[in-house]
């Protein structure tokens, strides 16, 4: 049984210990590190941070499907960055605090795209992505050429009176 009081916290690490005299549970490893590294982030980019007191917030009534949620709502939200006039608008969810915190994820990017243009990682990514789209493109239809050739070389080979399998 483990005691909840002899848990320690050890370079941002909890170390769980069994009972007083009981060798302990779980082990920080030596040598090991104090970051745990966060799944499904990897990808992620650092934008700069935004100023909050060069953003113009509004709340607006959403458009498109929905009905009474959307047209009686003001849960849309659009922002201005004063400085650059770069407007973002983000109606994805009904929650205006969702809705905000998107917004502002979605002005970060374009407030890097327009600061580093090109080599904004936004911008390489997403060619990456198109590059590596036309490059499987390309060997399907170079396997699909093959396998009609394929069948083309086969019909050849037949003799005029058998049938083909």
């Amino acid at each position: 049984m483990l005691c909840l009081r002899s848990a320690r916290l050890w370079s941002s690490r909890l170390l769980w210990r069994a009972c007083p005299g009981d060798p302990p549970l779980l082990l920080p490893l030596p040598g090991a590190q104090a970051a745990v590294p966060a799944a499904g982030k990897k990808d992620q980019v650092e934008f700069p941070a935004l100023d909050e007191e060069q953003l113009e917030e509004q709340f607006v009534r959403g458009s498109g499907p929905g009905g009474q949620a959307t047209n009686k709502t003001s849960n849309c939200v659009v922002l201005k960055h004063i400085p650059t006039g770069i407007v973002v608008k983000c109606h994805q969810t009904r929650s205006v605090d969702i809705n905000r915190k998107r917004a502002r994820d979605i002005m970060r990017e374009k407030l890097d795209i327009f600061h580093k243009g090109e080599l904004s990682e936004v911008v390489v990514k997403k060619k990456e992505s198109v590059v590596k789209k036309q490059e499987k493109r390309r060997k399907v239809n170079e396997n699909l050429e093959r396998k009609r050739q394929f069948k083309e070389a086969l019909a050849q080979d037949l003799k005029p009176g058998e049938k083909s399998l």
